[in-house]
């Protein structure tokens, strides 16, 4: 879903055209209800792929200059992609079966529901990759139906998937959802179990060896807690449906899981909005902050580090975005890279919000001391991106 220019503060931004320096080939749906591409240009050697969620399109870029591009799936259209897809929110391979990969997946809603599709992914190369949904997952929400978020997702060790929805985004009580699904996944009827149904504004999932953790711009409601990182213990999730013990007030499966701050957004860490949360290649991690376009570096323990991405002195965001862009959700590519989704916030007419076609996806580079160069703009004039996944197909081929 794209959503309207927001008109209130920016705990609220959730959600996910022109090319510029990217090459493009366009997508093509087929009969069998996959999406594929043609190409006249077969690179010699397998490729890191850096996905997107744009204008209900997912895109796909070649990792390095001249960042060729690829509709991978269209969004749904009635006369020029019938059998097209909604995609959005962040984007997640499986780790043990790297063809299959996981996106928020919104088609027709809000019948039927919103929710993250299942996808096979084929090809090896820009230009010739197509996905076809071989499952989706639908839970129930919180909040009205025709306003939820579906955003984060991310994969369990032993194959269990975990997802956040996002909740009410800016005012009203923290509803947003943690929920664990249980293989296998390959239909539209997946069990689950809701672990969090009071998280705050919940967005981007990094998952680590023993927890689950979780960007929250506003935080849960209870306890006073506020906007941070939250971490949620994997032992204590219900390793089966049958150990969910519980219900919700919409009589769906549930099981609670109590999540403990892991950091706390502050103004001595730049964080305002932590939307995203991604691992550094160093075994840091990296945590944006779209409203006030920040990302920060952390240790694993969660102590701050460093800045590695501002807005240039004077900036605001009256009429237009940042320079340096708002960043939503991120990932980290094996050469270290850091790629993220620009979702163009910008303030107008009283509201704050992606604005129209400000959109941009961005990669930052690293020198060999470690300092961070300027964001490299790969595509721009997008509409609400806001989600990033990435592939290497040296690894998955």
């Amino acid at each position: 879903m794209i959503p309207k220019l927001l008109t209130a503060t920016l705990a609220t931004i959730a959600v996910v055209s022109a090319c510029s320096s990217s090459d493009v080939v366009d997508g093509s749906s087929t009969s069998d209800g996959s999406n594929g591409a043609t190409t006249t240009t077969v690179p010699a050697e397998p490729e890191t792929v850096i996905f997107s969620g744009q204008g209900n399109d997912l895109a796909a870029y070649l990792s390095v200059p001249p960042f060729t591009k690829q509709i991978v799936i269209p969004h749904f259209d009635e006369t020029d992609s019938p059998e097209g897809l909604d995609i959005n929110a962040q984007i997640c391979f499986d780790p043990k079966d790297p063809q299959i990969f996981v996106a928020g997946e919104d088609t027709h809603q809000p019948d039927p529901l919103m929710g993250w599709g299942i996808f096979e992914l084929s090809g090896d190369h820009i230009g010739g990759l197509s996905a076809v949904q071989i499952g989706k997952l639908t839970p129930t929400y919180q909040g009205s139906s025709d306003n939820a978020e579906n955003y984060g997702c991310g994969f369990l060790s032993d194959g269990r998937i975990v997802t956040t929805d996002i909740g009410n985004q800016a005012a009203g009580p923290s509803n947003g959802q943690l929920i664990v699904w249980y293989p296998p996944f390959d239909s539209w009827d997946v069990d689950y179990c809701k672990l969090d149904i009071g998280a705050g504004t919940a967005q981007q999932i990094l998952v680590t060896d023993d927890a689950v953790l979780i960007a929250q711009a506003r935080g849960p409601g209870r306890d006073g807690m506020g906007p941070g990182i939250y971490s949620y213990p994997i032992a204590e999730m219900p390793a089966t449906p049958d150990e969910c013990d519980s219900v919700d007030s919409t009589g769906a499966p549930y099981h609670i899981v109590e999540p403990q701050i892991f950091i706390k957004a502050s103004s001595a860490n730049h964080l305002a909005t932590p939307n995203g949360i991604v691992q550094a290649q160093n075994g840091n991690c990296y945590v944006s902050s779209v409203i006030n376009g920040v990302i920060s570096e952390f240790t694993a323990v969660g102590e701050f580090v460093r800045v590695i991405l501002q807005p240039k002195p004077g900036e605001d965001l009256d009429g237009h975005s940042y320079t340096t862009g708002t960043p939503l959700g991120m990932g980290v590519a094996p050469d270290g890279s850091l790629f993220f989704a620009d979702i163009g916030i910008i303030i107008a007419d009283g509201g704050i919000g992606p604005g129209p076609g400000t959109g941009t996806v961005r990669r930052i580079t690293f020198n060999d001391d470690g300092s961070p160069n300027p964001p490299e703009t790969m595509d721009e004039g997008l509409e609400f991106p806001d989600g990033i996944g990435i592939l290497d197909l040296v690894a998955s081929n």
